[in-house]
């Protein structure tokens, strides 16, 4: 793996796979009475969050905990960000204190981008302004494969993914999600055809440039799809008027059980969280067998102590 995980394209296909196999051999820790390994003991892990964060944070801070690694998080209420310091100042200083890994959460796209430029440990996008989420991205991807995962290995003995072929629909507001963007990236690498579906409000410029088809119409999707994620409709970073009414929107482009009676019987619903109940998803739905929302959050801590073994513990053990 590269020593920053900025983007979902910076993942290769290889990068990937590595990266889900060892979450499942890391996720049977999750079953034992003592839940820690000592694979990063001496190493320290920053959670630097400039947004607020539940979700994120805790399966950051779960997973370093989990291999052993000392935890600092920072946050910029509070501190000396709230002063006035900015970012270059703000890494020089965890620098200063030994830092290995920072995981950075900030509202301005390109800044875990520019951080990385600062220091010498490693940096991982926790979510930068509209722009990405790759971690998210592949919780969900592990996800995915736990519930639907195919043969990996393909015809030819060749190493699959478990998603190949697989049909991805993703719904609602694209162009706020950093979330949608690194999970086409990453889907689409590990072989999964992937469809967003938006109002055209919602979509965003140069979409079309993404490895993606775009649709409209999600009652014509539905029945194609092996996995739906709906994603939030996220209010506080609308300026505009992106759709008529939340009703108008609900009507075209929420799911209720009506429209999952559409899906093969086989496909499940996804949602990165946190969720606007009876707007992009009915509680019905939120909360049916076939959903992975809960799966998704545990799964979380899985996938990033992969990421961390990886940049900071496996490659010095594998060579």
């Amino acid at each position: 793996m590269k020593r920053h995980l900025i983007s979902a394209a910076d993942l290769s296909r290889e990068d990937a796979i590595e990266i889900l196999d060892t979450a499942a051999e890391l996720a049977s820790v999750s079953s034992r009475p003592i839940r820690k390994l000592p694979t990063l003991r001496g190493r320290t892990v920053v959670n630097l969050f400039y947004e607020d964060s539940t979700r994120t944070r805790t399966s950051f801070e779960a997973a370093a905990k989990r291999l052993s690694a000392d935890v600092i998080n920072f946050s910029a209420k509070g501190s000396s960000v709230a002063k006035g310091e900015s970012l270059k100042d703000t890494a020089l200083t965890l620098e200063a204190m030994g830092a290995d890994a920072i995981v950075i959460r900030h509202g301005a796209s390109g800044a875990p981008h520019r951080l990385a430029e600062w220091v010498t440990g490693s940096v991982i996008n926790a979510g930068d302004g509209t722009h990405e989420h790759p971690t998210q991205a592949l919780l969900d991807a592990f996800t995915i494969r736990q519930r639907l995962g195919g043969p990996q290995q393909d015809g030819d003995g060749h190493r699959g993914t478990g998603l190949d072929g697989l049909r991805v629909t993703i719904v609602g507001d694209v162009l706020h999600s950093r979330v949608a963007r690194s999970d086409v990236l990453l889907l689409s690498t590990l072989g999964a055809e992937v469809t967003l579906v938006a109002p055209p409000t919602l979509m965003p410029y140069a979409v079309s440039t993404w490895p993606c088809e775009i649709s409209y119409d999600l009652d014509r999707e539905l029945p194609k799809s092996d996995v739906v994620m709906m994603l939030r409709v996220q209010r506080e970073r609308m300026t505009a008027a992106y759709f008529p009414t939340v009703r108008e929107y609900r009507r075209r482009y929420g799911l209720d059980v009506g429209r999952m009676a559409l899906m093969p019987s086989r496909a499940i619903v996804m949602h990165p969280g946190p969720m606007n109940r009876g707007v992009e998803i009915a509680a019905d739905v939120a909360d049916s067998s076939r959903s992975t929302i809960v799966e998704q959050v545990g799964n979380g801590v899985t996938a990033r102590m992969a990421v961390l073994y990886l940049m900071l513990g496996g490659a010095e053990e594998n060579s």
